[in-house]
């Protein structure tokens, strides 16, 4: 009995610890992996998970909850639900189903794959091992078969490896991570294209699978250029070509978020054309790469001039006298012939070079100031050249040029870039040009005639660079940096220049300052020369008033007697039959001829005494005047100098009168001279007084 009792006791402790051993609870996040250890069947090779009852790892998953799996026959290792926090993806790798093709990178995808989550669908629908195309989205909850797949995120691995080199690797470092399958922890963020500060970029992408590229591609275009073909044949502009070739087909793959349907449309691996613009994106790592690069800016005042290293053949349409290289139509290899205006285009650099070239005046400076709207004149320095004589010049030059839109294309053809147009065209044209003029002039010829040398520089400037199709707005000499042995010859003749003006200003200053004390004298006696000779006027003109008075009462009284002799004459013919009467009448005429010629006489003599009488008093005043003005002496020598000058006097005396003033003597010799002349009173009152 007791034997029996203790197996019995034995099978009920043994039940139960099968029963517990067996009872399994699988929390709300969690999934229960089933290890079958004994089975009739075997797995097919190369399969870790079985679907038909085979010893291994099942197919079917223990979801949450109290779960039932009888031990030992069947092992549960608990694992969490794959789950992808936000700003991350989860890129699937594949551990069972068929062998992809060879040569192939990437698993084929299927609609209803799904997730991932339902390994039989997978399987049963010709799911291949390896890389799955599509990738796990920001978010992602899923109970995905740890035996199945491995699901790669940025700080976790969820699966369990079955190859023999990861699961040593797991064990090792107590789980994998990104970096054990080649990946860092970036790649598996969520790509993001936005602008960085100030500047736009854009996503050049290559693709690492794929068909290999038609020889001679270098990217892959979906579709080709067939739709530019299309395009040329019925007329389109270039400016619709370049839109065409500028738009993306990207809305046929997402963006390459849908690999496989990159694939179907025939994407081939390698560069591709169409870059992403702004915006996130769930791109495979293993698949695709993204390189971050700016974003063309074509400002005002700029054109860009496209060189297309992809596209049709080559087709030149520059003409036969054009031999710098091929101008294309867009869509061809080559530079095209349209250039692209004011905006933002998101063009891939890696496939098209865009050289920016300024269509507003360009100011170039041949100095060691640079031009702050470009750097091109970065390499520019004073021009260097020797006079005639030897004479070294430093000369600072700005030279003004433009470049047409639409000969941008043609300008870049010829000098490759405008940084290459101002170096190896401009400084070379323009420097020795300026030493050639240099050399044949002296050095103060092409000081003298520096406007001549700029107006010569700039024709000739015009005219090469009219060879190049570029326009010449002004080329400008903006300062001259003389030898100093010159300096010194220049200072020291301008220094004498200087003091000669300096000596005849001088002259003249003491010139104009004689003539002002002359008129400052002249005006001081201003006053009283202008009193005196108001007064001598004013009694001259009183005396002769009055001695035209007199002749006019002269000539009265003449009028009166010839008026009575012809009334005498008259009445003596009317009464000319009486002979007495006759006589008494020509006693009567003669004796009024007599009483008027007398009468004449008398008026003639009192108007003329009377004259004299005027003229004397009229030159007493004017003495008075004088002398007032100029005092008694000068007074008197003025009377009798123009006494002497009217009258022829000799006024040497006979008999030298020795003693006192010459003045006295002269004034004596005088008074005896005019001792018969009116004006003796007045001359003895002027002397005395």
């Amino acid at each position: 009995m007791l034997a029996i009792l203790i197996v019995l006791i034995v099978i009920v402790l043994v039940t139960v610890l099968v029963l517990l051993r067996s009872l399994h609870s699988i929390g709300p996040a969690q999934l229960g992996l089933v290890n079958k250890r004994l089975a009739r069947r075997s797995l097919d090779e190369g399969n870790p998970v079985a679907l038909h009852g085979e010893a291994g790892y099942q197919g079917a998953l223990l979801m949450p909850g109290l779960r039932f799996k009888l031990w030992p026959v069947f092992a549960v290792t608990k694992h969490p639900w794959v789950q992808v926090p936000a700003g991350e993806i989860g890129v699937v790798i594949a551990q069972v189903g068929d062998a992809i093709k060879i040569g192939a990178k990437s698993a084929e995808y299927k609609a209803e794959f799904g997730n991932f989550s339902q390994l039989d669908v997978f399987l049963a629908n010709g799911g291949q091992k390896g890389v799955q195309r599509p990738v796990l989205p920001p978010g992602t909850l899923a109970p995905i078969h740890p035996a199945g797949f491995l699901v790669i995120t940025a700080d976790r691995v969820y699966g369990m490896p079955v190859s023999g080199e990861l699961r040593s690797l797991a064990e090792t470092r107590r789980g994998l991570t990104a970096e054990a399958f080649g990946l860092s922890t970036e790649q598996l963020m969520v790509t993001a294209i936005s602008p960085r500060g100030t500047t736009d970029i854009i996503g050049i992408v290559t693709t690492l699978e794929g068909e290999p590229l038609p020889s001679g591609d270098i990217s892959s275009r979906l579709g080709g250029f067939d739709d530019v073909v299309s395009m040329s044949e019925l007329g389109a502009a270039d400016a619709e070509i370049i839109d065409t070739l500028l738009g993306s087909k990207n809305e046929l793959h997402n963006n390459y978020q849908d690999f496989q349907a990159f694939v179907e449309h025939g994407g081939r691996i390698g560069l591709q054309h169409d870059p992403l613009l702004y915006g996130a994106y769930l791109l495979n790592p293993f698949l695709v790469k993204v390189e971050i690069a700016p974003m063309l800016v074509v400002r005002q005042g700029e054109v860009a001039v496209v060189k297309s290293f992809v596209g049709l053949p080559t087709l030149d349409t520059s003409g036969t006298e054009f031999k710098f290289g091929s101008i294309v139509r867009p869509g061809r290899r080559g530079i095209w012939q349209e250039p692209l205006r004011t905006g933002k285009y998101p063009i891939n650099p890696r496939i098209y070079a865009a050289e920016i070239v300024p269509t507003s005046i360009l100011t170039l400076n041949w100095a060691t100031a640079v031009s702050q709207a470009h750097n091109l004149d970065s390499a520019l320095s004073p021009i260097e050249g020797k006079s005639r004589e030897g004479f070294v010049f430093r000369i600072d030059l700005q030279v003004q040029i433009h470049v047409s839109d639409t000969k941008a294309p043609k300008v870049i053809s010829m000098v490759g870039n405008m940084q290459n147009l101002v170096n190896e065209v401009l400084q070379s044209a323009v420097g020795n040009h300026f030493r050639n003029t240099l050399q044949r002039l002296e050095a103060v010829r092409f000081i003298e005639t520096r406007d001549e040398v700029q107006q010569a520089a700039m024709e000739a400037i015009t005219r090469y660079l009219l060879s190049y199709d570029v326009e010449t707005r002004g080329v400008y000499i903006q300062d001259v940096v003389f030898p100093v042995e010159l300096v010194k010859v220049l200072t020291e003749r301008e220094i004498a220049k200087q003091e000669k003006a300096t000596f005849h200003e001088q002259r003249e200053a003491q010139h104009a300052r004689i003539e002002v004390e002359k008129a400052r004298g002249t005006a001081d006696m201003q006053g009283q020369l202008a009193t005196s000779q108001v007064s001598i006027e004013i009694n001259r003109n009183t005396a002769e008033a009055r001695a035209e008075q007199a002749r006019g009462e002269a000539a009265y009284v003449e009028t009166t007697a010839r008026a009575e002799a012809t009334k005498v004459e008259v009445i003596g013919k009317a009464d000319a039959g009486r002979i007495e009467v006759i006589g008494n009448a020509e006693a009567s005429k003669v004796h009024a001829l007599g009483a008027a010629e007398a009468t004449r006489t008398e008026a003639v003599g009192l108007a003329e005494a009377k004259a004299a009488e005027a003229l004397g008093l009229a030159r007493a005043e004017g003495f008075e005047a004088q002398k007032a003005a100029l005092g008694s002496a000068a007074t008197a020598m003025v009377a009798a100098i123009n006494a002497i000058a009217e009258g022829g006097i000799d006024v040497m005396p006979d008999v030298l009168v020795t003693g006192g003033s010459s003045i006295e003597g002269l004034a004596a010799s005088l008074i005896r001279r005019f001792s018969g002349s009116p004006e003796v009173p007045v001359l003895v009152d002027a002397v005395q007084n």
